[in-house]
C-alpha cells in the first residue's frame, strides 16, 4: 500500500495540495439554522452555560475545601496513631519496671 502521508505526518503541508474530502454540507449549519431549535432554546442554553461558568469558581473552591478537610482529617488520624503508639510504649516500659520490681522483691 503506497500512502503519501499520515494524519500526523502529511506528505505536504500545503492544504491546497492535500487530497482531503469536502466537508458534508449538512454539517455546516449554525445553531440558529438547526431545524427543531428555536432562538429561545439557544438563549436558554447560553444562559445555562453562562450560569455554569459563573458557578465554576464556587465548585472549584468547594472541591478545594473538601480536599483540605480530607487532608486535615488524615493528619488528625495520623497524630492519633502516633499518640497511641507513644502511650503503648510508655505502658510497656511501666510493665517492664513492675515486672523487675516484682522479681527483685521475690529474690530478696
Amino acid at each position: 500500500m503506497s500512502t503519501l502521508g499520515t494524519i500526523d505526518h502529511p506528505s505536504t503541508r500545503d492544504p491546497a495540495l492535500r487530497h482531503l474530502l469536502e466537508q458534508d454540507p449538512t454539517m455546516k449549519t449554525t445553531d440558529f439554522q438547526t431545524p427543531g431549535r428555536h432562538r429561545d432554546d439557544i438563549g436558554a442554553a447560553r444562559q445555562k452555560r453562562t450560569r455554569d461558568m459563573q458557578l465554576m469558581p464556587e465548585s472549584l473552591a468547594r472541591a478545594h475545601m473538601d480536599s483540605r478537610l480530607r487532608e486535615a482529617e488524615s493528619e488528625r488520624r495520623a497524630m492519633r496513631v502516633l499518640l497511641a503508639r507513644r502511650l503503648q510504649r510508655r505502658a510497656e516500659r511501666a510493665s517492664l519496671r513492675a515486672r523487675r520490681a516484682i522479681a527483685m522483691a521475690v529474690m530478696q
